[in-house]
């Protein structure tokens, strides 16, 4: 079984997976919408990869402030939480994601992707980095 990573956005959620054996996570793809608030094609597109790769938990990330306060998108993501744990019947892990879009730019500027094609890959990246803490962290758990 697998295990998702969700970067949950105002207009895209980046999603990654881990492989079988949950040690490493890999880009699946950013899913975007017209909208802040039009979420059903959104869910129904997790819905579709989750079952498309038989996962059986989701990591979602938690957009603290840099100073660990709650910002409105914290509120925002605790309701999207709530939306994927009911249509998906899936518990969903929330996972400090501070710094990971940063991160992903940074890898994205390394790994000399053009600056104008970044935008498309850097959700995607920051949720397999999402994902990737979390599951370093169930191995180190494991010591």
């Amino acid at each position: 079984m697998r295990i998702m990573g969700l970067d949950y956005g105002s207009r895209t959620v980046g999603v990654a997976v881990s492989d079988a054996l949950q040690m490493t996570a890999q880009a699946v793809e950013t899913v975007t919408r017209e909208e802040e608030n039009k979420l059903r094609k959104t869910l129904r597109r997790i819905e579709e990869l989750a079952q498309e790769y038989e996962v059986e938990k989701i990591v979602l990330g938690f957009p603290k402030n840099m100073n660990n306060t709650a910002g409105e998108r914290v509120e925002k993501t605790e309701i999207f939480k709530e939306m994927l744990e009911r249509r998906l019947g899936l518990p969903v892990i929330l996972w400090d994601e501070r710094l990971t879009t940063v991160a992903a730019e940074r890898i994205l500027m390394e790994s000399g992707v053009r600056r104008e094609n970044r935008k498309e890959y850097v959700d995607q990246v920051a949720a397999g980095l999402i994902l990737q803490g979390y599951l370093d962290s169930l191995r180190h758990d494991r010591v």
